[in-house]
């Protein structure tokens, strides 16, 4: 028998024999109206010839009615909070006897809460400069530029940009299509692409050297074929130390035309815009709101740092893999959106991924119980209004009737208590923040 640790116990438990009796008996009365044996009507088979002949499945049916009501009671009267399924071993099913067995499972382990009341952040500087709203409203400007075709058919010069046909073949390995010509299709897998119209910005600082080079001096109708050696170090690492052969051919010569930062560009950007200025407050705010915004969640991610480094207590295995199971689910949504193929995903190294998930999945198990301490002993609770507002805000999200997503959420056994205590563990986190920020 493993020794009791501070998150595995061991607990033994008996059922009265007359209880098992009275389970028997139910199991019994549910064969008789069920089994079909010849030589006897349905529903008047003796219960003696239905105990010799299925006397396991009785057995079995027995045991899955008893064990796990019995179990959570006795762990309930031992003042036990059980995070994983027990594992039954010494089972004892004799008739006529009690039922006897032993369960082994983990538990919460206990958390002396250190104190969280000192928790101090730097309060966070969310002004904004003009260089800022200068920077942003020039972005604005480029996203409203048109393109207008060259009538001459003169050769491509700096700031032209060139309309092309790409292929793009990779030499050796496939890999991902070069993402680092303008407008190429960035979630085309491993395999060469095909387009049919990319702008290439001849002389542009974010066009790679090669295509600029090859390109500058080219008239509409003119094909050109090259390599691209990406360096080691190149940003996009799908890409980096890779050679790619390209072919283009050149379809037109368009210039760019950017807007003049007036009050006409103001109201082409929204009618809620009268003025250049009504738009420049508005630029204002909206960086001053993603900066707070951002140092919100940089000084939480502070404080949950600080809460797990003064904590020490361990952690129960079950709820470490329940963690990285969901991580690991996030992921593989997130890559079926982007494109990624079930047969693709079968081949990935579970395991390895498994292990790199591991350590992320401690910290937020261990987050998670110690705001769920704090949110005890500060009072933070959390209404059924609010986690209404929560599944009205998912059902928004995921463009699905309310009622189907509570469906789904309450399907899940003890769904809506999780989102009722990740819910409580936000509200105690932004009540950390709000004192930890405090002049």
């Amino acid at each position: 028998m493993p020794e009791a640790t501070e998150t595995r116990r061991e607990i033994q438990v008996e059922i009265p024999a007359e209880v098992v009796a009275r389970q028997t008996e139910t199991i019994l009365e549910k064969y008789q109206k069920l089994a079909r044996i010849p030589g006897f009507r349905r529903g008047r088979v003796p219960q003696s010839i239905l105990r010799q002949r299925f006397a396991e499945e009785i057995k079995s049916e027995v045991v899955e009615a008893l064990v796990p009501r019995y179990f959570r009671q006795e762990a309930e009267k031992q003042g036990l909070q059980p995070v994983s399924q027990p594992r039954v071993t010494d089972l004892n099913v004799n008739e006529g006897e009690p039922l006897r067995f032993k369960a082994e499972f983990e538990v919460l382990p206990p958390i002396e809460l250190a104190d969280y009341q000192g928790l101090r952040l730097q309060p966070p500087d969310t002004s904004v400069s003009d260089d800022e709203v200068t920077a942003s409203l020039e972005r604005l400007r480029e996203q409203q530029a048109t393109y207008s075709g060259v009538d001459e058919a003169r050769p491509l010069q700096d700031g032209d940009f060139a309309q092309v046909t790409l292929d793009g073949t990779p030499s050796g390995a496939a890999v991902s299509p070069p993402a680092a010509a303008p407008g190429s299709d960035k979630d085309a897998g491993n395999r060469p692409v095909h387009m049919d119209e990319v702008m290439v910005e001849i002389g542009g600082k974010n066009t790679v050297n090669e295509f600029s080079e090859h390109l500058r001096g080219a008239r509409p109708g003119d094909e050109r074929s090259f390599d691209v050696r990406y360096p080691d170090d190149f940003a996009d690492e799908r890409l980096a130390g890779k050679t790619f052969h390209y072919s283009l051919k050149v379809l037109g010569i368009k210039r760019k035309n950017v807007p003049e930062l007036n009050d006409e560009l103001a109201r082409e950007v929204s009618p809620d815009f009268k003025t250049l200025d009504d738009l420049r407050r508005r630029v204002r705010e909206s960086i001053e709101q993603e900066k707070r915004h951002q140092a919100e969640h940089r000084g939480k991610e502070q404080i949950l740092d600080q809460l797990v480094s003064q904590n020490h207590f361990p952690v129960p295995e079950a709820m470490i893999d329940r963690q990285v199971d969901t991580r690991l689910e996030r992921g593989l949504r997130a890559l079926a959106a982007q494109g990624m193929k079930a047969e693709d995903m079968r081949k990935m190294d579970f395991s390895r991924l498994r292990a790199g998930q591991r350590d992320t999945a401690v910290r937020e198990v261990k987050s998670s119980l110690l705001l769920d301490r704090i949110a005890e002993r500060e009072n933070v609770t959390v209404s059924d209004d609010e986690v209404n507002r929560e599944l009205e805000a998912v059902a928004l999200q995921a463009r699905q009737p309310v009622e189907s997503v509570r469906a789904r959420i309450e399907k899940d056994s003890g769904g809506l208590e999780r989102v009722r205590a990740r819910l409580r563990n936000e509200k105690t986190l932004d009540l950390l923040y709000r004192r930890a920020t405090q002049p």
